[in-house]
């Protein structure tokens, strides 16, 4: 019991922590967003609503699209995945404070960078259940067998496009999340899963490459 309470507790705070940073690169968006997020921005701006709202949207489509491939209800922690990286991106850009200055912007893209990378760390390494485009990137790969690499890189490309032509904000920055977020995890989740062990001795059972995208 200890052990499930602890990895639900990583879960949530990992989730929150991802939210976060995302709302950070939100603030700092002159740089760019992330590819999902530049979509959700772009809805936004486009349709009304708000982006965390948008970011659930989006994951239950990805989530249905992937049950009707796979005809598999997905675990517990997809949909709180959904439910709670929405409602906590909208709490965060809530909360946090405006900054217009160019120096302000950039030191809260930079930050929101690493603190998502962190969250998503913390998140994956309790494996309650894969984030939505996670799920429809195996989805996709198992239908067409192409790597990893090409399937992320694609559907990240067609979010991104898609929410550049709805005015979400694409810049330098787009591209050095898609390339250096994975890279980070890479340190996050180790650091995250040795924390786990110490504190109720659970051990992730799959490796850090098949974790890098579970955003």
């Amino acid at each position: 019991m200890k052990q499930l309470v602890w990895r639900w507790v990583f879960f949530v705070v990992g989730i929150m922590s991802m939210s976060l940073g995302i709302s950070m690169t939100i603030i700092g968006q002159r740089f760019g967003v992330g590819p999902w997020d530049v979509l959700h921005v772009g809805l936004f701006r486009h349709l009304g609503l708000s982006i965390g709202t948008w970011a659930i949207l989006t994951g239950l489509v990805i989530v249905l699209v992937t049950i009707i491939g796979t005809k598999k209800l997905p675990q517990l922690g997809t949909w709180l995945n959904i439910l709670f990286l929405g409602s906590f991106i909208d709490m965060f850009n809530w909360l946090l404070p405006d900054v217009t200055s160019f120096l302000g912007q950039l030191i809260c893209f930079i930050f929101g960078i690493v603190v998502t990378a962190i969250g998503v760390g913390v998140y994956v390494s309790p494996n309650v259940g894969a984030g939505p485009r996670d799920s429809l990137m195996l989805l996709i790969m198992k239908k067409k067998g192409w790597s990893i690499k090409k399937v992320r890189t694609g559907i990240e490309v067609i979010a991104g496009l898609a929410g550049w032509a709805l005015g979400g904000p694409v810049g330098l920055g787009t591209v050095l999340i898609a390339v250096l977020l994975g890279q980070l995890v890479h340190y996050t989740l180790p650091m995250a899963q040795k924390l786990l062990f110490k504190i109720c001795g659970y051990s992730l059972p799959f490796t850090n490459k098949s974790a890098e995208n579970q955003k």
